[in-house]
């Protein structure tokens, strides 16, 4: 089938590098890279394990977090504005 198709600069680019070091011609590499890329697209996703956060009890808080001012206050000392 013969078609136009428009090619990003930067895809452009990486298909002449490829064609280079393959020593292939443009309609062969861009033939390749196709039916890679469907081929990838048709494959299943690989399951992954979920990610997991462990937690740790830090105790009872040493001051009121639910006050904001009292809490930067603490930490800022009185003087800081």
């Amino acid at each position: 089938m013969r078609t136009t198709l428009t090619i990003d600069d930067d895809l452009a680019i990486e298909l002449e590098r490829l064609r280079r070091k393959g020593n292939l011609s443009f309609k062969e590499l861009v033939n390749d890279v196709l039916r890679r890329g469907l081929c990838a697209a048709n494959e299943r996703p690989k399951k992954t394990k979920p990610f997991r956060t462990r937690t740790f009890d830090l105790g009872e808080p040493m001051i009121d977090l639910d006050n904001v001012a009292e809490a930067l206050a603490y930490l800022e000392g009185e003087g800081h504005k």
